[in-house]
């Protein structure tokens, strides 16, 4: 791959970006609601990002969500606006740009094959957990004065989600290395 095809500057990486973006914004609408936080197709497009964009790339598509949001596009699950950090959610969206980063960051040097996949993308869900758990926590109990133990906040923002997050990884460990040969020279 030369230079121009890594600059995330070009017009394919712009698009890229906005299209893991828009992707994610669609994943935000496909949900099954639960009490705090939804379960929603985001996950998917975020290791997506991760996997095929490399980690400069996925993370700032993730970034352009978040922004677009905050502006006050209602592209997340309940909405957007400057408000939305007060959501007990939010937490799990900002650790999609840490997440997206990860999984580029640890795909870069294996080959795309469903091992590597499988182990990016639980690294890069665990990080999802490692970030929006402590945020759900703190703006339920600061914020919306819940009363709450951090083990019911793990028991209310984790333990429910395990299940699809991991049908969520085998997804993603399915079709990447199938996608990502015939994907490649675009990417």
């Amino acid at each position: 791959m030369n230079k121009q095809k890594k600059k995330i500057t070009d017009i394919r990486s712009i698009n890229l970006m906005a299209l893991f973006a828009a992707l994610t914004a669609i994943g935000a609408f496909i949900r099954i609601p639960l009490p705090y936080v939804p379960i929603t197709l985001q996950t998917i497009f975020v290791l997506l990002a991760g996997v095929l964009l490399g980690k400069k790339r996925a993370a700032l598509s993730q970034v352009i969500y978040l922004v677009i949001g905050l502006a006050g596009v209602p592209v997340f699950t309940e909405g957007g606006g400057p408000g939305y950090i007060l959501k007990p959610s939010f937490g799990f969206l900002l650790a999609f740009v840490v997440a997206a980063y990860l999984v580029g960051f640890l795909i870069e040097k294996r080959a795309i094959n469903y091992p590597n996949v499988f182990l990016v993308s639980s690294l890069g869900v665990l990080i999802t957990y490692i970030i929006g758990v402590p945020y759900l926590y703190l703006i339920l109990t600061r914020v919306s004065q819940v009363e709450l133990s951090f083990l019911d906040t793990i028991k209310a923002g984790m333990i429910p989600f395990l299940p699809g997050d991991l049908l969520k990884i085998f997804i993603v460990t399915i079709i990447t290395p199938k996608i990502y040969g015939p994907l490649k020279e675009y990417l």
